[in-house]
């Protein structure tokens, strides 16, 4: 075989291979990471997860770079409440973000001193176990960008771990949102860091057609529907054309110790016990 056979057999291996990816990512599966506290307690920063892109139906933010090739969307399906769902966040479209969804068109959505109100009816919130989790270099990298002064966001969440080193210590309730049409009745974890914050109350409204209400996990750490979409400080109502899948699976998990030129450090780095957690 030429030299000239071998590269044009390599070129099109490759075009085959980007074309696979591209579908792949596109209409299947891609990879998504975790780079901030707004999902604990379900998401630490350094998790990896996979996201379905089949569930809702397909637009252009399903694919790489939001290339315009699909008007509207198509196979639309509308996510059920609690769903924990990637979405390019408004009102840039360009950031992708991951929330639960709390409400659907046609829902009345308020929060009143932390508690959450589905159609006027009280989300149950009970208290649970403190969520304690140990201080990790990601979380310090993430503080020292945010100018937090605590990893644990606080230094009142902060203390000395039994074995050594710090840990952070956050009260954790167990929140249900009801059975309905759309599906059983799903509970999750959730934090509230700080009583009485302004985020703890927010009033009525009315999800109209084509929009959903989401909101973190971490209630006093997300920018979510609770607030105007702006840059960086909320998303306000986000269009279901924006949603790019829904969580899948944790497939990776690092504490951000681990240095790419120390191979052995890749390994002391993962936490291997967040592996294979669904949602």
């Amino acid at each position: 075989m030429s030299a000239k056979s071998e590269t044009r057999d390599f070129l099109w291996f490759l075009a085959k291979l980007a074309l696979f990816v591209f579908i792949l990512r596109s209409f299947i599966v891609s990879p998504f990471n975790i780079p901030s506290e707004s999902m604990q307690p379900r998401l630490l920063i350094g998790d990896y997860l996979l996201v379905a892109k089949w569930p809702y139906g397909y637009s252009r933010y399903s694919l790489p770079f939001s290339v315009p090739l699909i008007p509207g969307r198509i196979f639309s399906s509308t996510p059920a409440h609690g769903d924990v769902v990637v979405f390019k966040a408004p009102p840039t479209q360009k950031n992708d973000y991951i929330k639960r969804v709390i409400g659907l068109p046609g829902d009345l959505i308020s929060v009143q001193e932390g508690t959450v109100y589905l159609n006027g009816q009280a989300v149950p919130r009970q208290k649970v176990a403190d969520l304690v989790i140990p201080v990790t270099p990601n979380m310090t990298e993430a503080a020292n960008r945010a100018g937090d002064a605590s990893p644990c966001f606080r230094p009142s969440f902060e203390e000395a771990a039994p074995g050594g080193g710090r840990q952070c210590r956050y009260p954790q309730f167990r929140e249900t949102l009801p059975a309905g049409k759309d599906g059983p009745a799903k509970s999750y974890n959730v934090l509230d860091l700080i009583p009485d914050s302004p985020k703890d109350n927010f009033d009525t409204v009315l999800v109209p057609d084509g929009k959903l209400f989401m909101m973190g996990d971490n209630r006093d750490r997300s920018a979510d529907s609770r607030f105007p979409a702006q840059e960086g400080a909320g998303i306000g109502l986000v269009p279901q054309e924006n949603l790019v899948g829904r969580a899948l699976i944790s497939v990776f998990s690092t504490d951000g110790s681990a240095n790419w030129l120390l191979p052995w450090t890749w390994v002391t780095a993962a936490r291997f016990d967040r592996i294979g957690e669904g949602f």
